[in-house]
């Protein structure tokens, strides 16, 4: 069964106070699964006005009390995964086994900040005089705004609000509307592990004007957003109006540098699956892949029989590989892209059209001998399309991996260690996969470079994205 859609605000499940919603499509079947309420500015305003007055509340409670309602809240994913997961597939499109994966991943999120929230440490300065103490002490930054992509619904929301409300601070979710069942659900979970009222509020809406509002209010210190680059720089040009501090978790172009000395059985094995999860509409996917000359042929022979041999369909039943692109918008923008790289006369080896009479399906396609110059190199697809293009020196590889603005995720396959090294220190991004792509999981940082933004969630950097650091100078009288 679909979620009961809801705002949540000073601790009440409702619906917007002005009745304006709008419908929440199942990509796969393209019905309506619900209409989505929008939060009027009353409402958004009752959601500021609850989250300030809620902070002196919550800031006060040790980190072992918060630490035992997010614990609480885990639980409560765990108890209520399946349902979660569903709702996740219905609206997202993902197969149900990556629904349950990411249910899975936001337990773990949440157990790793309700433990961390426990050592925010301060520290004593050795001091200059006799009688002096100098210490500083972390404090929560304060009322705190998560804008969050309808990609992963689940695990962004908890990613920024775990690591809000361990750090002390009152949060307001504005989850994507095309996703909003699997954000209720799991906000649920934290409401009804004890979080207090108006600590955890969440609302729907236009996105630039609730973020215009929010943003605006002056009752905002802390911004986090994932989503794209254009709406990044906009949301950071009016959060500098109010000097609000930012997390801009922003897009990618993910190069993958495959060597000739690189286990080709390791590359597709992991790089298929990776490539094609959530049909490539992942922030860190590999949507670039270099590969040496001398081991190319064989590569696109096995990545495109690979490709073919996904099962494609909808997320509910369980033997899917690959679900449905999210919305129409995406069908569109792969048509475009692969129409540009037909114009460079790039082959396409599998794959390359819409599929299917019913929902927004597009097949696993893999693209052989593009070129720079085409449009696929250069912006991310965000798609389930996968380019190769030839190397021979590492230098040229290594400069065109680094010649985008963008510096999100990379990775590279070989067997030589000194290579490896000088790989890991080379590329310009804020994550690096080394024969492996494991670049995301709740104990290490999330976040990017350049023009993909900046600070991390994720780790201890996540917490201290929440955090202020006072530096109290003492001296008896």
């Amino acid at each position: 069964m679909y979620e009961k859609l809801e705002l949540l605000i000073d601790g009440e499940w409702r619906q917007g106070s002005e009745g304006k919603t709008e419908p929440v499509i199942n990509p796969a079947t393209e019905e309506v699964l619900a209409e989505c309420p929008h939060a009027s500015t009353a409402d958004m305003d009752q959601a500021l006005d609850a989250a300030e007055r809620a902070f002196p509340e919550w800031r006060a409670k040790s980190a072992w009390e918060r630490s035992a309602v997010l614990r609480e809240a885990s639980r409560l994913m765990m108890e209520r995964r399946q349902h979660i997961g569903e709702t996740m597939t219905l609206e997202q499109g993902k197969p149900i086994g990556d629904s349950l994966g990411e249910v899975d991943r936001c337990i773990e999120a949440t157990e790793w900040m309700a433990e961390e929230g426990k050592r925010a440490y301060g520290r004593l300065i050795p001091t200059r005089m006799p009688g002096q103490r100098s210490m500083v002490l972390p404090e929560p930054i304060g009322v705190s705004l998560a804008l969050t992509p309808w990609n992963f619904p689940a695990l962004m929301p908890v990613r920024k609000a775990a690591a809000g409300l361990a750090a002390g601070c009152p949060m307001i979710v504005k989850a994507s509307e095309e996703t909003p069942g699997t954000a209720v659900a799991i906000l649920r979970c934290f409401t009804d592990a004890g979080v207090p009222n108006g600590v955890l509020n969440l609302v729907f809406g236009i996105p630039d004007e609730v973020s215009r509002h929010m943003i605006g209010s002056g009752k905002i210190r802390k911004l986090s957003f994932t989503g794209s680059i254009p709406v990044g720089k906009h949301l950071a040009q009016l959060a500098a109006e109010h000097m609000i501090k930012c997390t801009l978790e922003l897009g990618g172009h993910s190069p993958v540098l495959v060597f000739d000395d690189a286990n080709l059985d390791t590359v597709i094995s992991q790089m298929v699956p990776f490539k094609y999860r959530n049909t490539g509409q992942v922030c860190i996917s590999p949507t670039r892949f270099y590969v040496h000359d001398s081991i190319h042929d064989e590569f696109v022979s096995r990545f495109t029989d690979a490709a073919k041999a996904l099962k494609v369909g909808d997320g509910m039943d369980p033997e899917t590989q690959m679900g449905p692109m999210a919305n129409d918008r995406r069908i569109v923008a792969m048509e475009e892209f692969v129409q540009d790289a037909r114009d460079h006369g790039v082959e396409i080896t599998t794959g390359g059209s819409r599929t299917g009479n019913q929902g927004y399906f597009f097949e696993p396609t893999v693209m052989e001998n593009v070129p720079e110059e085409a449009a696929i190199m250069s912006k991310e697809p965000f798609g389930p399309l996968a380019p190769i293009s030839k190397f021979t020196e590492f230098e040229d590889v290594v400069t065109r991996a680094n010649g985008l603005p963008f510096g999100l995720a990379s990775y590279c396959y070989t067997s030589n260690q000194k290579q490896a090294d000088e790989l890991a220190n080379s590329l310009e991004t804020g994550m690096v996969g080394v024969n492996n792509f494991m670049v995301s999981m709740a104990e290490t940082p999330f976040g990017g470079v350049k023009e993909s933004g900046y600070g991390q969630e994720g780790g201890i950097e996540g917490l201290e994205a929440y955090l202020n650091h006072k530096y109290i100078s003492q001296t008896g009288m």
